[in-house]
């Protein structure tokens, strides 16, 4: 494709500033920008492409985790859930080698070559409740609370391993973060009050 001189893209370019500099190509096109000119600007350098489909500014500074921006983006209804969670929230020593995402049933789940992600479908109030939005990378991450994210982990104790909720239990009972009215509202939420009440006790001697 013949490159152009990136004067001329400089509406396109604000249109990505305004958004954060980093657009899935469907959104970007449904912004305004024509299809052309997006894979234009990505051969004149003046995007990088971060994955399949997720463009950003060339200009800015590098991506603290350019995977949660590239997921954000092709799946922007999702939720980072479990280890992906935890460890957004500094809760776990664990390294998530997929982003592990919850979708709404019923909702489809793209296909992203790179992160690989793990999706869960969840369903009601264990969807819906406990959905944080955080600035990052100047894009806005939904990711579930510490409350909820402790519950789903006990939920999903056979995925994430009872170690790992565990640990992220106790980590969390010894921080300054520590709400035992809403940890107790999430785990009837997800049907696990039973589950995490001995080892809170056992936390609390």
């Amino acid at each position: 494709m013949l490159k152009r001189p990136i004067k001329q893209f400089m509406k396109e370019a604000e249109i990505f500033r305004k958004n954060g500099g980093t657009l899935s190509a469907m959104k970007a096109i449904r912004l305004g920008i024509h299809p052309v000119n997006l894979y234009a600007m990505r051969n004149a350098k003046v995007l990088d492409q971060l994955g399949r489909g997720v463009y950003r500014l060339a200009n800015l500074p590098p991506l603290g985790n350019p995977g949660f921006a590239i997921v954000t983006q092709r799946a922007p209804e999702s939720v980072l859930c479990l280890i992906s969670a935890l460890s957004f929230h500094e809760m776990t020593t664990q390294i998530p080698h997929e982003i592990y995402i919850a979708v709404e049933r019923g909702a489809w789940i793209p296909k992203i070559d790179y992160p690989p992600i793990r999706a869960f479908r969840f369903s009601g109030k264990a969807f819906s409740e406990g959905i944080e939005e955080h600035p990052m990378d100047g894009i806005k991450v939904r990711v579930y609370s510490r409350e909820k994210t402790l519950a789903d982990c006990f939920k999903y104790r056979n995925v994430v391993g009872l170690d790992t909720a565990l640990e992220a239990l106790q980590n969390y009972w010894r921080s300054k973060w520590k709400k035992t009215d809403e940890l107790t509202r999430f785990s009837k939420i997800c049907r696990v009050d039973n589950v995490m009440r001995p080892y809170l006790e056992a936390i609390q001697g």
